[in-house]
């Protein structure tokens, strides 16, 4: 009997530490954190590392699909959809994120990425900064699927 229980106690450690990360496969609709305007849909997908990253699939300004003009190093003039603008980002237990990277494509500049999942899964709410969270800025994404 304790063999078998073993048996399955490790086999239930075995799914658990392969389980996808929740934010894994969610797609957000980004909001603007001065206009409060939608401005992208983004996908999350989990890399092997078991970091999480996210790309633009669609571009919702109008005028604004183009290109990464102010971006620079390769995402220099490249299209936005498709565009990783997260990666990076570590679960730090239940709806905690951290150590992520965020791309604003408005100014090309990237920060550092914080986070946590809020409102049974429905909202993210992110925060962008330099060197210490308290120099950021917020947005809040709102659950696409």
């Amino acid at each position: 009997m304790k063999k078998i229980a073993l048996a399955l106690g490790l086999l239930g450690l075995t799914a658990f530490a392969n389980a996808a990360d929740p934010l894994n496969g969610t797609v957000w609709k980004t909001i603007d954190d001065k206009t409060n305007q939608p401005k992208a849909i983004v996908k999350f997908t989990e890399q092997k590392n078991g970091t999480l990253s996210a790309s633009i699939q669609q571009v919702l300004t109008p005028g604004e699909e183009k290109a990464c003009s102010k971006c620079e190093g390769p995402f220099h003039n490249k299209s936005l959809k498709g565009l990783t603008i997260v990666k990076g980002l570590k679960n730090k237990g239940g709806t905690q994120y951290a150590d992520g990277q965020i791309l604003d494509p408005s100014s090309g500049k990237t920060y550092k990425l914080k986070g946590n999942v809020a409102e049974g899964g429905n909202k993210l709410e992110l925060r962008g900064f330099i060197g210490v969270a308290a120099l950021g800025r917020n947005q809040t994404w709102i659950r696409a699927n």
